[in-house]
């Protein structure tokens, strides 16, 4: 059984029909990533699964569980958060106080502590700047700071839409560093991201999405060698 299945799931906003059948499936452990061009629909997937959306038909299984009863707040109690484009911090918030907020779900005060230094070990610049407002961050530090509040809800599954978004090639490469990481600590993944090239190269594999359907689905090593992947998501001719 996956860890997570998505089926059939059609999603519109009012009238228009974004997802249009759209079928996946993750394994425990892996890393899968979602590319496509803007407006394909792959923000629009991470929404439906996170509970965010609700699909009209298909549905989301978590294990085997059905999420369509679910809230997304309960969605993130069962195991799946999203690091959301842009980042979505509190502003206004301390560091230490963002990394809490991710752990509002929870009341086991000795493993929040836990994952509260994991999180700092994972970071270690968030751990410099514990005390600082998290608004005055740098974009780096702000998607480090994104990532480890995502982590302080102990998810089975995490979402990551564009986590390279407006950050410098040298954070780019820390940023992938660290999912690989956080993956072989045992959190499956499934990324979203511009950057189809750095994506495959890190996931085991992946799922091309073309107005709202899968259109290929593949190793990663596999996809790199496409013609059509190249021509119009690697910059290849």
């Amino acid at each position: 059984m996956s860890l997570l299945n998505i089926d059939n799931i059609h999603t519109y906003y009012g009238n228009i029909h974004a997802l249009k059948g759209v079928s996946l499936n993750i394994e425990k452990g892996e890393i899968v990533t979602l590319i496509g061009a803007n407006g394909a629909g792959k923000t629009t997937t991470l929404r439906t699964i996170s509970g965010l959306l609700k699909p009209r038909e298909g549905k989301v299984t978590l294990s085997g569980e059905d999420l369509a009863k679910y809230k997304a707040h309960e969605i993130v109690y069962k195991g799946i958060c999203m690091v959301p484009e842009g980042r979505g911090i509190f502003a206004r918030l301390t560091v230490t106080e963002n990394l809490e907020m991710g752990a509002y779900s929870r009341s086991d005060k000795t493993e929040i502590q836990q994952n509260m230094e994991r999180a700092f070990t994972t970071f270690p610049r968030l751990k410099e700047r514990r005390t600082q407002v998290a608004g005055t961050l740098s974009g780096g530090e702000q998607q480090m700071l994104a990532m480890g509040r995502a982590l302080m809800s102990n998810p089975s599954i995490l979402l990551l839409d564009e986590p390279s978004m407006g950050l410098a090639p040298v954070l780019v490469e820390l940023i992938f560093d660290i999912i690989q990481q956080i993956n072989k600590e045992g959190t499956t993944i499934l990324l979203v991201e511009q950057n189809a090239l750095m994506a495959l190269g890190i996931a085991s594999r992946g799922y091309v999405l073309q107005t709202g359907q899968i259109v290929l689905s593949d190793s990663a090593e596999n996809l790199k060698k496409n013609p059509t992947v190249q021509k119009a998501y690697l910059g290849m001719e």
